[in-house]
């Protein structure tokens, strides 16, 4: 198997592999033994439904988030040096995309190890097609701030780059406070602007809508609990 950095991207939700994963990826993964994860048990998780016979215990995971000291992500790439490959792999979606996967992927692009990107499911990409929007131009925000007025602000201003640049505005929120994101947009944005969410993508219980924010007002679905993805367009 030839030495690289392989991308390997998960499902969103609870979905079975086969119908998100190229069995393509599942060949890949059977030949590596070096893993970089954002979370080991949930990366395990994942090994495990990609190969029930895969060897977990005579694998070495190294994990990378957060709480990952910026000094000890170079020498996670150690197993690359020796020739051997290795793969990254993200909680949900596909890794270095709004993860800390890409730290480790700009250190071996600068050491000039090959970097492999798999086909998997991207939240960003998917919500862009089902939306309706630009999808010739748009830009993820990831997490708005926090605070009431530097929310307002940041949402007005991404309004604005609408109306001003005709671009799609992507940023998602932590579960538990999406119904207030979106009361936020519906106070803070024009009547007129839409509003596409998408939530727990690929899953069963998938949901996409776009409407106006007059349309959203009044009629916001409960959604506290569940991965989602607000899109602005005009």
């Amino acid at each position: 198997m030839e030495t690289a950095l392989y991308l390997l991207p998960v499902t969103l939700g609870d979905t079975p592999l086969d119908r998100v994963i190229p069995a393509h990826n599942i060949e890949i993964i059977s030949g590596i033994r070096h893993f970089i994860v954002e979370n080991v048990r949930s990366a395990r998780r994942f090994l495990r439904q990609a190969d029930p016979k895969f060897d977990i215990d005579g694998s070495q995971f190294y994990e990378l988030n957060k709480h990952t000291a910026p000094q000890d992500i170079a020498g996670f790439l150690q197993p690359l040096h020796d020739g051997k490959p290795m793969g990254v792999i993200s909680e949900a979606g596909c890794p270095a995309v709004a993860d800390p996967g890409a730290d480790v992927v700009a250190i071996a692009q600068r050491k000039g190890f090959k970097v492999v990107p798999l086909v998997g499911p991207s939240s960003i990409i998917l919500s862009v097609m089902a939306s309706g929007f630009n999808g010739q131009s748009f830009a993820f925000h990831g997490y708005l701030p926090i605070k009431p007025e530097e929310r307002a602000r940041r949402l007005k201003q991404l309004e604005q780059r609408i109306y001003n640049e005709q671009q799609t505005q992507l940023f998602i929120e932590t579960p538990y406070r999406n119904g207030k994101m979106i009361e936020d947009i519906i106070k803070n944005c024009r009547p007129q602007t839409k509003l596409c969410i998408a939530a727990n993508l690929t899953c069963d219980d998938e949901y996409v809508r776009t409407r106006t924010l007059k349309e959203w007002s009044g009629s916001v679905p409960d959604l506290s609990k569940i991965p989602c993805i607000f899109l602005l367009y005009k």
